[in-house]
């Protein structure tokens, strides 16, 4: 398999963690989004729509993190990444799609590039507009835990799912920000449960190769 990768993105934060819980390797193709790397037409050519994570696994290419995470529970089935029962791996999926589709898609690196270069916003706009959008999302996450509080393990029963994938790269950018998470216990500790396991501390941005 080929990863094409950026240390910063969180969207690839999540695939390695992914990649790391079921034991695979994969060779790491580094794609640089703050000098535009993924604009140019080499990068282009492999994925039109120019965004990483980019998974080729022999014949077969996938984008977008969440369709290559369950590409991957599907191929290596254990450890599972959602439970058994229809019912808990929607909910499982739930929590996921809060971080991946109402959270991440409004503070990403096009997104508050877009808010600086053609809006104008100052940093400190810039900076209370990703503030807002995360005590927005982690407000409502808090609560959607709060029915099946596994006692700050994971976000479901006794093992990493994909909410905890997508949860704690989403952490990690919030806490690169310097927001206040001081309302989110359940979601402080799992996130500090999880960075005591090595296959998420080991995917974690400071530790990838091409880390600034």
């Amino acid at each position: 398999m080929i990863l094409y990768d950026f240390f910063r993105s969180s969207a690839a934060y999540r695939v390695r963690i992914a990649l790391n819980l079921k034991g695979l390797a994969a060779e790491r193709r580094f794609v640089h989004l703050g000098k535009g790397e993924n604009r140019k037409a080499a990068y282009k050519a492999v994925n039109p729509q120019g965004f990483v994570p980019y998974l080729i696994d022999g014949e077969f290419a996938l984008s977008q993190s969440l369709a290559i995470i369950e590409y991957l529970n599907d191929l290596y089935p254990d450890p599972t990444f959602l439970p058994a029962g229809p019912a808990d791996r929607a909910y499982v999926r739930s929590l996921a799609l809060v971080v991946a589709c109402d959270m991440h898609p409004l503070n990403n690196k096009r997104v508050l590039d877009y808010l600086k270069r053609d809006l104008h916003l100052t940093e400190e706009q810039e900076t209370t507009w990703y503030r807002h959008w995360i005590a927005e999302g982690f407000d409502g996450l808090e609560k959607m835990l709060a029915p099946r509080d596994s006692g700050g393990r994971f976000c479901f029963g006794d093992s990493a799912t994909l909410a905890d994938i997508c949860l704690v790269p989403q952490v990690a950018n919030a806490r690169r920000f310097t927001c206040d998470m001081s309302s989110f216990p359940r979601i402080n500790k799992i996130y500090a449960h999880c960075m005591t396991l090595s296959s998420f501390d080991l995917a974690q941005p400071s530790k990838q190769p091409d880390a600034e």
